[in-house]
């Protein structure tokens, strides 16, 4: 496990003790504990902590420079009209894996109806399509099935 996942998995865990679902944290005290620079912390907040994962994250530098982590309960429907409001023309394969695995683990839709989607829109699906237009595809396909959800 690389130092972003123990990082987050302590945020994570953090979280959920927290009484109101707000977790606030030195970011200078989150360094020193996990022995990282500043910039990995600010590496796991945007790639893990992000308002498409169910998070909104404010952050103050300086000396008492704070991260404030909030978990954002949406609907399942809110949810699915953000994720595909975000959903650009063109989408990679791990990046698509990564949304459905976090409308899994939100609830927002059933174990097994995103690997089904993942299965349609990976690789070996699109393995006819030219590598240059599958992200296009992806996105395409990924978007209407998550319509078809709302």
């Amino acid at each position: 496990m690389g130092i972003s996942d123990l990082i987050a998995s302590f945020l994570q865990e953090s979280l959920a003790e927290s009484v109101d679902g707000v977790l606030e944290i030195q970011r200078s005290d989150l360094a020193q504990r996990f022995n990282c620079v500043p910039s990995q912390i600010n590496y796991v907040m945007s790639t893990r902590f992000s308002p498409e994962r169910g998070y909104i994250v404010e952050s103050r530098r300086g000396g008492n420079g704070y991260i404030r982590i909030t978990r954002v309960q949406v609907d399942r429907q809110t949810l699915l009209m953000h994720v595909i409001n975000s959903l650009g023309a063109d989408i990679d394969l791990s990046s698509a894996r990564a949304i459905l695995g976090n409308l899994v683990q939100s609830g927002a839709l059933e174990e097994n109806l995103g690997r089904t989607i993942l299965a349609a829109v990976g690789d070996k699906a699109l393995a006819s399509v030219p590598r240059e237009r599958r992200g296009s595809l992806r996105a395409d396909i990924l978007r209407n099935v998550l319509i078809l959800q709302v």
